[in-house]
């Protein structure tokens, strides 16, 4: 595997200029660093983690056709690419594809060449790195022309590979109809279908699903259509997205709107309730939205509640959530994993980070957005408030990684052979936010920088970008900062955010929160003594009427503190036990693991019964990996036996690896839990682990990327 190497000290790395296909800003503009920094030497854009030569072809659109067979979890159909190349000489197109995908055929017509039959291509598939393989097809020279179009057609069959995940129905909330649906972030979709797997190539697609009576299918697109007759469902996304944000969903799905361009989507036994939590607050949400940032681009914002087999929280697919059913438990994490959603509307979807070693060009920009939106939805306190709760994680996982590891970067240079999905951590997010916060306090005024992020995604919108398009626009359209030199200022240089290790250089002012968080803080001192505090003190705190971020800040700063003394923990449990055991998922899975790292068995039987009522893996996971660390393994793998039937074969097999300390391979590895929205510090790490060390040979620099992962 891959070694971590330094990025460039110059703010725009030679290996981001920008490439000929795929939508990336104007390849006429400048590299160079910030305010005067030298300019470097223009080369096309290399994104190690595709097989793919996109740089020599303009993808304008494509078309999958499949028919779904529960049966034998198979999608099978054909695929029809529409190609223009761009360079001349160009014999051999290449695509991301995956071992896991059956290539049948390939043919090529010309239109307008007189071709009436399809010439078939010979073809050959070679390893890439464990997370796909290349497609490497064989180019009639007489037919490619640099401008001319030509349409490719693989026919394939998929089979168990990581972006396809079919429920058995007794996986499903309804227990009664299978249900199948894709997961493509960050390189899973090249085992969906052969593609340009990069986020630097965007085009327009189309698809027609057929299914079996009964089942409905959705899909990340603008417009669709069914004929009962036929059993076809038919797809059109008009606007240009990346392979990562093409999905799919196909089961026992029923809707209700809820706002003139939003309806919610589940299986028919969780749709009220999901319709309940959300309520109308999907419209206004947007509307917040569209007064911060521009118009919404993609029409529709629909959002489906999946089973808890889900592997991560959320997914910005355009036009269509994902979500976790699990997460209806709690309205306020609710609340912010739909905002936050919402805001991939425009930063991640319409402008989307060009490479995956700056995915924070993506999340660290929703994470700003999500919480201009709540601030002026509810209030600057309550933003201020679940800010501190996941600046806290990222501190917390800086002690646990040490300030110097290289992830902690918001451009992570990594190898071919690194699963991009290994660099989703909370820097990616809560760094990446403290940057941009940083930028607005430069313009002096938060409604000035909404105007700028307004005109940067008029400017950028259905394009690919790099660190660099965004600092360029930033210093033109702020000139008087340009003059200021602002990125050079002593340790909040540019590049020091870019590049450098370590916690942000800046952090918002938060004191706006200080109602709410001051109390939390205060109720930790009484509790974080060697023993157990004056009752009496502790009860002016009435945990009731907490919001569950305050009352999760609580827990994970407790948590911080552990191991307690035993009798602490007596008093603890005899305060509020009860009380966290009639709340929601996220409060009970911190109490619950507070009373595994304290070892404090008379709560025990609490922790058994959530782990017989949770089947998802951000629930499970962080639990399992607490009782496996101390000396209550032997509970873990009673409960797995009696629970194992209802979980996910994927999840099954990664509690396993936990409890029985195996490496086995397995066919359809999803990579590590990843939340693309901001990680829940419910799965903050144990304090036994050490951190990471940096490694010298190249396997363990890749492993070390894996071990640091924050799971969801």
């Amino acid at each position: 595997m891959a070694e971590l190497h330094q990025t460039p000290t110059t703010l725009c790395c030679c290996r981001k200029a920008l490439p000929v296909s795929g939508g990336v800003g104007d390849s006429s503009r400048p590299s160079g660093g910030p305010s005067g920094s030298p300019s470097l030497a223009c080369c096309p854009l290399v994104d190690v983690a595709s097989a793919s030569n996109f740089g020599c072809f303009q993808l304008r659109h494509f078309h999958l056709d499949l028919r779904l067979n529960f049966a034998v979890k198979e999608m099978s159909g054909w695929l029809v690419l529409d190609l223009v190349p761009v360079q001349p000489g160009v014999q051999t197109l290449i695509l991301d594809s995956h071992p896991s995908l059956l290539i049948h055929a390939i043919d090529c017509k010309v239109p307008g060449s007189g071709q009436d039959e399809p010439v078939s291509l010979t073809y050959r598939v070679d390893p890439f790195t464990d997370y796909g393989s290349s497609l490497n097809i064989s180019l009639p020279a007489a037919a490619v022309k640099p401008g001319r179009l030509i349409h490719i057609t693989v026919r394939y069959t998929t089979t168990d590979g990581p972006a396809i995940w079919w429920l058995d129905s007794e996986l499903t909330c309804g227990q009664s109809r299978p249900l199948v649906f894709t997961q493509g972030h960050s390189v899973c979709n090249r085992s969906f279908f052969p593609c340009f797997d990069t986020p630097a190539v965007k085009s327009t697609y189309t698809a027609t699903v057929r299914v079996p009576d009964g089942v409905t299918v959705l899909m990340s697109a603008s417009r669709s259509s069914y004929s009962k007759h036929d059993r076809v469902f038919q797809f059109s996304m008009e606007f240009p997205v990346p392979s990562y944000l093409v999905a799919l969903v196909a089961g026992d799905l029923q809707h209700i709107d809820v706002g003139p361009r939003s309806r919610v989507w589940a299986e028919p036994c969780l749709l009220s309730c999901a319709v309940k939590k959300l309520g109308g607050s999907v419209e206004r949400w947007l509307g917040m939205a569209e007064e911060l940032f521009g118009t919404y681009l993609w029409g529709r914002c629909d959002i489906v509640f999946l089973p808890p087999s889900f592997p991560i929280v959320a997914m910005e697919n355009p036009c269509l959530t994902f979500i976790i059913a699990s997460i209806l438990e709690s309205s306020e994490f609710l609340l912010i994993d739909v905002i936050h959603e919402i805001a991939h509307g425009w930063f991640g979807n319409a402008v989307t980070n060009a490479t995956w070693e700056e995915m924070w060009l993506s999340e660290g920009l929703a994470t700003y957005a999500q919480r201009r939106i709540t601030t002026e939805a509810y209030s600057e306190a309550f933003t201020c408030l679940e800010t501190v709760f996941r600046l806290d994680a990222l501190h917390r996982q800086l002690r646990l990684l040490g300030d110097n590891n290289p992830v902690s970067k918001l451009q992570v240079k990594f190898e071919p052979g690194v699963n991009p999905s290994t660099l989703m951590n909370l820097f990616t997010y809560e760094k990446g936010f403290c940057f941009v916060s940083y930028l607005s306090q430069l313009c002096g005024d938060v409604k000035r920088f909404d105007c700028f992020l307004r005109d940067y995604i008029s400017e950028f919108k259905f394009k690919s970008v790099v660190a660099q398009d965004l600092i360029d626009y930033f210093l033109g359209y702020f000139p008087e900062l340009k003059d200021a030199a602002v990125g050079q200022r002593e340790g909040l240089e540019f590049d020091r955010w870019l590049n450098g290790s370590g916690p942000p250089p800046y952090e918002p002012d938060l004191s706006a929160g200080g109602a709410l968080v001051q109390p939390v803080q205060e109720l930790c001192e009484l509790w974080g003594g060697s023993k157990p505090p004056d009752l009496q003190a502790v009860s002016t705190f009435d945990l009731s009427t907490w919001s569950t971020f305050q009352t999760v800040l609580f827990l994970d700063r407790m948590l911080d503190h552990s191991p307690l003394a035993h009798d602490v923990m007596v008093s603890l449990s005899g305060c509020y036990s009860a009380l966290f055991d009639g709340l929601n998922a996220e409060v009970q899975i911190r109490w619950l693991q507070m009373v595994v790292r304290n070892t404090f068995y008379p709560d025990m039987p609490q922790v058994r019964a959530f782990l017989h009522k949770h089947t998802s893996r951000m629930y499970t996971v962080p639990l399992y990996e607490d009782l496996v660390a101390g000396v209550m393994k032997c509970v873990a793998v009673e409960i797995f036996y009696e629970t194992q039937r209802r979980l996910h074969p994927n999840l099954r097999r990664t509690l396993q690896q936990i409890l029985f300390q195996t490496s086995t391979s397995v066919t359809n590895q999803n990579g590590p839990a990843l939340s693309l929205i901001p990680p829940s510090p419910s799965t903050s790490p144990s304090p036994s682990p050490q951190p990471p060390q940096p490694a010298s040979g190249t396997t363990a620099a890749a492993m070390a990327l894996r071990d640091v992962n924050v799971s969801a």
